[in-house]
């Protein structure tokens, strides 16, 4: 598991923001490259990998929201995060 408060600290807009695409896209971030890991001292493990692409599709649809919301601020994240275009 990952120690979330960090993240959203790091992410957030303002003291009560934990529920922004930001946020959410920088958490899944988090998860992905987490689950990652695993998967690379677990290789069988074909049910977590569906949950991970699940959450890789979430967070391209939060990325395209937020691109077409606010570009500077996808490209900033994007940059931050070490994400591709």
């Amino acid at each position: 598991m990952i120690d979330k408060q960090p993240v959203i600290e790091k992410h957030r807009k303002h003291s009560e923001d934990t529920g922004s695409a930001r946020v959410q896209i920088a958490l899944l971030t988090e998860r992905i490259n987490g689950l990652t890991d695993h998967f690379r001292q677990h290789p069988k493990d074909h049910h977590g990998r569906h949950g991970l692409l699940k959450m890789v599709g979430t967070r391209r649809r939060l990325l395209n929201y937020l691109k077409g919301r606010d570009l500077s601020a996808y490209r900033s994240l994007v940059t931050e995060l070490g994400l591709r275009n």
